[in-house]
């Protein structure tokens, strides 16, 4: 195979205790054959020693990180990708739901090359003002160092996956942003939106602005706008419903900018409705052109 595949999905509450849901959507995941897998909302797979996240990783055929809480996780190839730190120390208290953080070695890129960062997400669910606080922690992360053999500092690359509960914004043939007053559940057009001018509320894409400004790229807008790329890649990833309003494109993989060439492929794969309320993303890189970013790595 000549791509990697990146996986971020929210199962809804780690299938909602039900063990047949939970398999039913790691079986989905085994089939879509990754190499990463960015996971939220695993509450219940910390519990017994990790019994459930032991299982979840048996399924997938894969190695996992469980962050703190059960937030958040990562599962990863060994054969592919290999821990050079976890960043567990650095989660709080700036986060309600933890990240998980790794830095991994890309096999593949050989013994020279620089190493990623690998961040699975989980932003504020009611609270604006403490999304856009934990978004502008999470671009910590695009901003590490790594010194080569050779004695050259670099910048580490890095990519971002996860359920952002804001929206996007500017980007062309994106879903629109939703009409609060359309939202019939009161409480979560405070949850989705943030304070505007003159105390009004406008939908919440400050932390999208925040990330985009650190210079981190938005996968999915990437794909649909690029020459070769599809337009279907900003299909929403939440359907519409009664409560929370229109279909929205709220979870999100980010990159670093140097990562862009290596994307081959985003699409926002559908999956049932008693398996979970979010879809799936993949992200899907060249082998070798990912390999050759990480041995030329971008100078501090």
């Amino acid at each position: 195979m000549n791509a990697i595949t990146l996986l971020c999905w929210n199962q809804e509450n780690n299938g909602n205790g039900d063990p047949k849901r939970r398999h039913a959507g790691d079986t989905l995941l085994k089939s879509l054959n990754p190499d990463l897998v960015y996971r939220q909302e695993l509450w219940d797979a910390g519990a017994d020693g990790s019994t459930i996240f032991n299982d979840q990783a048996h399924t997938l055929g894969l190695q996992g990180v469980l962050g703190e809480d059960s937030c958040t996780g990562l599962f990863y190839n060994p054969a592919t990708f290999s821990v050079v730190r976890d960043w567990r120390e650095s989660r709080r208290p700036h986060f309600v739901m933890p990240p998980t953080a790794l830095t991994l070695r890309y096999e593949d890129a050989g013994p020279k090359a620089v190493p990623f960062i690998a961040v699975s997400y989980h932003l504020n669910y009611g609270s604006a003002v403490q999304r856009l606080l934990e978004a502008e922690w999470l671009t910590t992360w695009a901003d590490k160092s790594w010194t080569t053999a050779d004695g050259c500092c670099c910048t580490v690359p890095a990519i971002f996956g996860g359920d952002g509960n804001f929206y996007p914004t500017g980007v062309p043939g994106d879903l629109p942003l939703p009409d609060l007053a359309k939202v019939k559940n009161r409480p979560h057009r405070t949850h989705r939106s943030c304070a505007g001018p003159s105390g009004t509320r406008l939908p919440d894409t400050a932390p999208y602005i925040a990330l985009r400004t650190a210079g981190l790229e938005d996968a999915a807008a990437y794909w649909a706008t690029a020459p070769h790329g599809d337009p279907t890649a900003l299909s929403c990833t939440v359907n519409a419903c009664d409560t929370h309003g229109p279909d929205s494109r709220v979870d999100l993989t980010f990159l670093t900018p140097e990562l862009l060439p290596a994307i081959i492929g985003f699409e926002v794969i559908k999956v049932a409705e008693d398996i979970s309320d979010h879809h799936v993303l993949r992200l899907t890189l060249d082998r070798k052109v990912f390999g050759d970013i990480l041995n030329h790595p971008v100078s501090d």
